[in-house]
């Protein structure tokens, strides 16, 4: 327990505290003053008018008592005047004492003194046993994201903050954070940066030059990761000393314009692991449509194992029975040749060749037009902003202008025949709003949306949409993969490729007897035995010991691994 000097000390840190504390002082004296005052008026009257005699020591004690309302009636005022006085002294007191002194000590004492003890609990130095830690500068909208991530990979991390009561705050919710000033160097020996694995700067680009550049003076080896706020910015962070520079509105505009249907059908590569793919592609206006996952033999006839597929906005492990729609999005994994025969076979098909429409020309809007056209798909942008519509009037192939939450306005830029629909706003409300009224002036379109918080994934899939990706999901995965040494898969909302050592516990066992999928929602993908990697796997296909693990799922799914297969052997 701290002592009353500790105490003290604490509060007397703080310079805010001790220009409080002149206040209460003040106050304190006029307080004494105006008993004073009242002491040498009691004595006046009881004097010239009561023709009584008492000690200054009385004077002072009936001031006191009648000022506290205490009122005991031991020595009183026989005339008018003298009640009177006792009235005025009475209600002086009841302000004085009972309503000002009050909100003065709680708000120029206690509060400063609470606030005090609060910052005082903010951790100010990381564990000395830590080490191979990520450092993240600022626990912001990425932040419950990362602690997920980093937890489900058993990654030690730390936030940084420079607020001491927010950093008191999020350890006591159990969050690992240091509070420091992010341009002071000895924060950074505090949070031992010459030992941590990553730096991830993801303030803004001034901040992040700023938090690049301290940290290089300590650090000087250590990989640094920052996140670009504006494309100008990229140049900068890099002389700074960042390894590697990331903008994630280009990258999420880029995503989005490859989940989207146009042209003729054919895979879009999502990410890799060793020689294989993970791929992507729609099947509508194919004959695959309404036909069983059994029955579209691409294990047979390509070599293409399929490992899941999109509906209704949500990832989906296949079922042998499982009937194929036209909106369905199936996701297999297969080496370059296979997915070029694939494609082959797909050529034929149009999917739709009238222009897509992107609604939002922010960052994210641009950036996936410029993507689109690249890849030779004619692009309709609308934007409410006359004057930022006019800026980028010449990026895409026809710039429609106006809101559009108007129905003649989404007729006007060809809703009705376009292929899809990618929602870039930054608000999720109006993403969520226009996903419902494409859907409904288009119901066979392809709508492709992004949101801010992940919060609002399901109501934008209720909405509608086919596919979403949040900000904050790509900035998560981007940050984690980076952390982890490993390249980026970003399968979708919520998905993610999972690499694992086949735990010992499933060593010798087959796929069926592992119940991995029955009990925690994981899907294997492949199966590494050495140098050779198995897609088609069988359920009696066993797990060798030393293997590795290929998997999808999400975070709580690899936290169910951990808890189920490798913390708990023994079970």
């Amino acid at each position: 327990m701290k002592t009353l000097s500790t105490q003290l000390a604490i509060l007397m840190e703080e310079g805010e505290v001790r220009q409080n504390l002149g206040v209460l002082i003040k106050f304190l004296a006029f307080l004494a003053a105006v008993m004073v005052l009242f002491s040498v008026l009691f004595h006046v009257i009881m004097i010239r008018v009561e023709g009584q005699e008492h000690s200054w020591f009385t004077g002072f004690y009936w001031t006191l008592v009648t000022m506290s309302t205490l009122g005991f009636g031991d020595v009183t005022f026989q005339t008018d005047l003298g009640r009177v006085f006792s009235v005025v002294v009475l209600f002086s007191g009841v302000i004085l004492l009972l309503v000002v002194l009050p909100f003065i000590f709680i708000r120029y004492f206690y509060a400063p003194w609470f606030e005090a003890q609060v910052r005082y609990r903010a951790p100010r130095q990381l564990k000395t046993t830590i080490s191979d830690h990520v450092i993240v500068s600022d626990y912001d909208l990425l932040g419950p994201g990362l602690v997920a991530q980093f937890r489900a990979h058993e990654i030690p991390y730390v936030f940084l903050c420079p607020d001491a009561e927010r950093a008191a705050s999020l350890s006591r919710d159990g969050i690992e954070v240091v509070y420091g000033d992010l341009d002071a160097i000895d924060t950074y020996y505090k949070i031992h940066a010459n030992s941590a694995r990553l730096l991830v700067a993801n303030q803004d680009d001034r901040t992040n030059t700023n938090v690049i550049l301290t940290a290089r003076e300590v650090a000087p080896e250590l990989p640094i990761l920052a996140i670009a706020n504006s494309e100008d910015a990229i140049d900068i962070l890099q002389l700074a000393g960042a390894d590697s520079v990331v903008p994630l509105r280009r990258q999420l505009g880029e995503q989005l314009a490859n989940r989207i249907n146009a042209g003729h059908a054919q895979t879009h590569v999502i990410g890799s692991f060793g020689d294989l793919l993970i791929a992507e592609f729609p099947i509508l206006n194919t004959p695959l449509v309404g036909k069983t996952v059994r029955q579209t033999r691409l294990r047979e006839s390509l070599g293409l194992n399929l490992i899941g597929l999109w509906e209704g906005g949500r990832f989906k492990p296949t079922s042998p029975e499982h009937e194929l729609t036209d909106h369905c999005i199936l996701v297999v994994v297969g080496s370059r040749e296979r997915l070029d025969e694939l494609d082959e076979l797909l050529y034929i098909y149009d999917t739709n060749w009238n222009p897509v429409i992107v609604i939002g020309g922010g960052k994210v809007g641009r950036s996936a037009t410029r993507a689109l056209q690249r890849k030779g798909v004619t692009v309709h942008l609308v934007e409410r902003n006359a004057e930022l519509a006019r800026k980028w009037e010449e990026l895409p192939d026809r710039m429609v202008v106006g809101d559009a939450a108007h129905r003649e306005l989404l007729l006007d830029a060809g809703i009705e025949e376009a292929p899809s629909v990618l929602l870039t706003t930054n608000d999720d409300a109006t993403n969520v709003f226009l996903a419902v009224y494409c859907r409904k002036l288009n119901p066979d379109t392809r709508i492709v949306s992004r949101v801010t918080h992940e919060r609002n994934v399901d109501s934008i899939r209720r909405a509608g949409a086919d596919l979403v990706l949040s900000y904050a999901s790509l900035a998560v995965q981007t940050i984690t993969a980076r952390a982890r040494s490993r390249p980026l898969v970003l399968l979708g909302e919520g998905v993610e490729l999972i690499e694992e050592d086949v735990p010992p516990s499933l060593a010798g066992k087959t796929l069926a007897e592992s119940e991995i999928g029955e009990s925690t929602g994981l899907t294997v993908v492949a199966v590494r035995d050495g140098e050779s990697m198995r897609t088609t796997h069988r359920a009696d296909q066993r797990l060798p010991e030393g293997g590795r693990l290929f998997l999808i799922g999400s975070p709580e799914g690899l936290e169910k691994f951990h808890d189920r297969f490798v913390n708990h052997e023994d079970d």
